[in-house]
């Protein structure tokens, strides 16, 4: 573990100062352009190239040595991240610019969740694996409260190039850390895909899932609920806003962000049960029940315990799943296989985003109207106005996190993936150096 926790921790600096440069960056365009459309950009710009590049990054991860790969990614970004900096200090303010930059910093961050996912196995005994991918879980909450938190108030001292050239500084950090550790490498086995075109091994990872319906299926389920996630992200702060000023708004939200704090914490002290679908299926369970609750009334501290529940399911769950992919897929090509899982995760994400929006204003607002087609019925129990149509969506989403995860439950093949796909062997073709004397 001790390689694993240096490396980790030069991760959530990074991590950190990557959600400080995000937050301040929302806050200089939207304040610049009074543009939703152009705020969206900001995120867009680097999930883009990251789900385009992801296969290719997967296949390249398991290729090269895997620190190496995590080095390239860390200073790949830390570069983008200063080329902004200097734009912004010298006045170079155009927003293309800014979205080029961004998508510079997505391509070179595509490696490292593969790269650092496929290092953990061979770094972390299986019983120690739930308790790992834990303090990761741990590490983004505490990155998610934190940023908006002192992103705002840098951002009003040291303005927006101070801000991002602080994030440069986690990124140097990050490498220091990787520098002063070895990661093992995974020995070759008999049955790896043969090492051919770049494109040839990017598809493997989907060959590779295609033959295991067990692992498949987890990929879709994983899919789903990261769509209800992108959708929530946009619905939550309009649905509390529609009855309440920003100032209960901001309290609701970080209640909501220490529920994957308070999730994370108990994965790394706990681990997770020794059934890890367990630990993935009771999570999904009670976050359908949460968002079905969470629609029913205008009341702030009923939405703030929803998402509570909500969102500490989360890195329960995502620990869990995490623990199983790393322990049934082979150590030489979870590069390509886990960089197929951040494509498919990546892009529910933003589609969910985009159609947030529309399907809001457009389908459920008009629902609960005053006068609206479901005022006389639905509307007796939800009441009608502005946000009672955002909150029968929230429970739509319920339903539908439900329905998924029966979904789930009745394929044999994803209910027994534990069970069916064995345990990869983990093997290294160097010894484990935890760190320079």
């Amino acid at each position: 573990m001790r390689t694993f926790l240096i490396i980790w921790i030069g991760q959530v600096v990074s991590r950190l100062g990557s959600g400080l440069t995000g937050f301040a960056l929302a806050v200089w365009v939207y304040q610049r352009t009074g543009s939703v459309t152009q705020l969206a950009l900001v995120s867009f710009s680097m999930t883009l190239p990251a789900v385009l590049m992801s296969p290719f990054a997967g296949t390249l991860v398991d290729r090269w040595d895997r620190r190496w790969a995590m080095i390239l990614s860390d200073a790949g970004a830390g570069l983008g991240t200063l080329t902004i900096a200097l734009l912004v200090w010298r006045g170079q303010t155009e927003i293309w610019l800014i979205y080029l930059a961004l998508a510079v910093v997505g391509v070179f961050q595509s490696f490292q969740w593969p790269a650092f996912s496929a290092s953990t196995t061979l770094l972390v005994r299986k019983q120690d694996l739930g308790r790992a991918n834990g303090l990761t879980q741990l590490g983004l909450a505490a990155a998610q409260i934190l940023a908006p938190v002192l992103g705002a108030a840098l951002l009003t001292t040291i303005r927006l190039a101070g801000v991002i050239l602080i994030d440069f500084l986690t990124f140097v950090f990050a490498l220091l850390t990787l520098f002063i550790v070895r990661v093992p490498r995974p020995e070759p086995r008999a049955g790896e895909a043969p090492r051919g075109s770049l494109l040839r091994e990017a598809a493997y990872g989907w060959r590779y899932l295609r033959q295991r319906p067990g692992l498949m299926g987890l990929l879709v389920l994983f899919a789903a609920t990261n769509f209800t996630m992108g959708m929530l992200t946009v619905l939550i702060t309009p649905l509390v806003l529609s009855f309440a000023s920003p100032s209960v708004l901001g309290p609701v939200l970080s209640v909501a962000g220490s529920g994957m704090l308070v999730g994370g914490l108990a994965m790394s002290v706990w681990g997770g049960p020794k059934r890890r679908l367990r630990g993935i299926f009771i999570p999904l369970l009670l976050q359908g029940v949460a968002l079905l609750i969470g629609g029913l009334r205008e009341s702030a501290p009923l939405i703030a315990a929803a998402a509570f529940v909500f969102m500490l399911g989360f890195p329960i769950l995502n620990a869990c799943s995490q623990a199983i992919w790393q322990t049934k897929v082979a150590p030489e090509v979870q590069g390509r296989v886990f960089a197929i899982r951040q494509m498919v995760a990546l892009s529910a994400i933003p589609l969910a985003q985009l159609v947030a929006g529309p399907l809001s204003d457009r389908v459920f607002r008009p629902l609960l109207a005053t006068g609206g087609p479901l005022a006389d019925t639905v509307g007796r129990l939800l009441g009608v106005g502005p946000g009672r149509g955002i909150a029968l969506l929230f429970m739509a989403l319920g339903v539908f996190n439900l329905l998924v995860l029966a979904k789930a439950w009745s394929a044999p093949h994803v209910r027994h993936v534990e069970d069916e796909v064995p345990d990869a062997e983990v093997s290294t073709a160097v010894p484990q150096v935890e760190t320079p004397s």
